[in-house]
């Protein structure tokens, strides 16, 4: 008879084998794939930390969220439960909660560096809507980032032109200089002894950047190399697929906070910024659409020191436009600094329709022109959209129809880009409210003209969802360029009505795309001349009748409160558009 096991041994037995299979898969797995490392080629390699370092800016973004959501819930919840809203200490508590909540998604950004940083640089713009904390805390973005390692930035040059940076340039400075999302800069020289820097984007170590060396007002133009991550594209989709999910968490945590569709639309012209060859194209492209404005520098393109991933281009310096105490210094005027800014982005807008989709204040920098008055220098060409002629036509005709009160063109023109609530996509359009009777167009707004914006991106939230998603996807990026140039001349004091500056390109548009429709036939030519020559006499007669009655307004305001009949609060001029 076959001996039986001994039944009591048999779990022992079990567990022994469960924990030397745990032992052996812990120890080999770890040690087959770091064989597989050191055996892979070096673009294999790179490809298996992308893998690993997206997993952990996943696990990092997912850790931000849930941080900052448990925060608020616990800050408006528990913390601040029955108090009163508007107490000093309700109002302490919440601004605490809103700083850390900036100061988690700032260090997130840093630590995964690249397209989130870009993302945290868009988030500057709303400075009408986001708490204060955020835009000061969320401004550290705008020209810091992190930096590369040298033999990362050795094995980039290699696989593109089979030379190290010190061997294509004379001299070439591992040392960043200063940073940007994407890019970073390192100071170099060509063979011809021209002064080149040579800019180089990071993600996996932390750290700030000077930017001194590029806002000093009084240093020579030097030459542009502008080097890209060596993996950043490689990572690209793997980033854009955690964004995917975070989002998918969150519309399901809040259902009404829907985005994944942005970034779907966004995601291809969001490719575009990791091709440099693009990013030429475009920069000799809006040099060439805004020659005419001779205040305005685009920097050259040097080709033969150009890739898909390192761009070389001339590079001026100047300081950025929202460094009001820098611009003041160098005797330039704010008002000519911010006219000249809204004019350039007004004519992208409405007269070419090649919009530059990221005038952030690092990309625009100023300095002094031949004629001592404001020069702006426009940088990272990367990101741009294009919009259609017919999308153009109705967005002129739509902004001429809002300055005429014309409630019925609205609507059209509204409808022709595929909004049918035409109030709520005006107001987003000015980012101020419409008043049918009388449009003050003012730099001024009221409190309660204030409040109402506030209130309507909270109360009407999905509502101004459904206006994004029914517009021309190209309108989304139109919509960031204008909140940032809004957001700029806030900066600056607001010494500008940018309302009137966009009206007036609005015209010069409609006029120029009228005149190419009926360029075939001399006869029609005429009679469209004189039709549009009588457009745009009625726009202007509106235009400087709301000037007329505004300047007019503000000379008695200012001559009551000097006789002491009114006072006015100082809230009133807090938010300026």
């Amino acid at each position: 008879m076959p001996e039986q096991p001994d039944p009591s041994a048999s779990p022992g037995k079990r567990r022994g084998l469960l924990w030397k299979t745990l032992l052996g898969l812990s120890v080999g797995f770890p040690l087959a794939v770091g064989v597989k490392y050191a055996a892979a080629e070096p673009r294999q390699r790179r490809r298996m930390r992308i893998v690993v370092e997206g997993f952990g800016r996943f696990c990092r973004s997912l850790s931000v969220g849930i941080f900052i959501s448990m925060d608020y819930w616990w800050t408006t919840n528990v913390a601040l439960r029955g108090m009163d809203e508007s107490s000093p200490s309700y109002l302490s508590e919440m601004s605490a909660c809103h700083q850390r909540a900036a100061d988690y998604m700032v260090e997130g950004a840093l630590r995964n560096g690249g397209l989130y940083i870009k993302l945290g640089q868009g988030l500057c713009a709303f400075n009408h809507l986001l708490p204060p904390e955020y835009i000061r805390t969320l401004q550290v973005l705008e020209d810091q980032a992190l930096n590369r390692r040298y033999k990362e930035v050795d094995a980039l040059f290699l696989e593109d032109f089979n030379k190290t940076p010190e061997q294509l340039f004379k001299t070439f400075d591992y040392e960043p200089i200063a940073a940007a999302s994407l890019a970073q800069v390192h100071k170099a020289e060509l063979y011809d002894g021209t002064p080149v820097a040579v800019k180089v984007s990071c993600t996996n170590t932390v750290g700030h950047l000077s930017v001194s060396f590029l806002t000093r007002p009084l240093a020579p133009p030097i030459t542009l190399p502008q080097v890209q991550y060596i993996d950043l594209r490689d990572r690209f989709d793997g980033d854009i697929r955690t964004l995917e999910i975070l989002l998918d968490i969150i519309k399901f945590m809040h259902p009404s906070f829907g985005f994944r569709w942005v970034l779907k639309d966004l995601k291809g012209t969001l490719a575009q910024e990791l091709d440099f060859e693009n990013e030429a194209r475009n920069s000799e492209r809006c040099a060439e659409d805004l020659k005419h404005f001779h205040f305005v520098v685009v920097p050259k393109v040097f080709w033969e020191q150009t890739s898909k991933r390192v761009l070389t281009a001339e590079f001026c310096i100047g300081c950025k436009i929202n460094n009001v105490k820098e611009i003041k210094q160098q005797g330039i005027s704010l008002k000519d600094t911010a006219d000249k800014l809204i004019r350039i982005f007004a004519e992208q807008i409405f007269y070419t329709g090649f919009i530059h989709a990221d005038p952030h204040p690092g990309n625009v920098l100023v300095r002094q022109g031949p004629d001592k008055k404001a020069e702006l220098v426009l940088l990272d060409h990367g990101l741009y959209e294009f919009l259609s002629e017919k999308n153009r036509e109705a967005l002129c005709k739509l902004w001429r129809a809002i300055v005429l009160r014309d409630k019925e063109g609205m609507k059209t023109y509204s409808d022709a880009l595929g909004v049918k609530e035409y109030f709520l996509f005006c107001e987003m359009l000015l980012q101020r409210p419409i008043n049918m009777r009388t449009l003050a167009l003012s730099n001024i707004l009221s409190r309660e003209e204030t409040a109402y914006m506030r209130q309507m991106a909270v109360n009407r939230f999905e509502s101004i969802m459904q206006v994004l998603k029914s517009m021309p996807r190209p309108m989304l990026l139109v919509f960031r360029n204008i909140n940032t140039v809004r957001s700029i001349n806030i900066t600056l004091g607001a010494p500008v009505d940018r309302y009137f500056v966009m009206a007036k390109s609005a015209v010069r548009g409609w006029g120029k795309i009228q005149a190419e429709k009926t360029g075939i036939l001399p006869r029609l030519r005429v009679i469209s001349w004189y039709r549009t020559a009588w457009e745009s006499l009625k726009f202007q007669v509106a235009l400087r009748s709301e000037m007329a009655i505004m300047r007019l307004t503000r000379t008695c305001l200012r001559l009551l409160e000097i006789f002491g009949f009114v006072t006015l609060d100082a809230e009133v001029y807090s938010y300026l558009t």
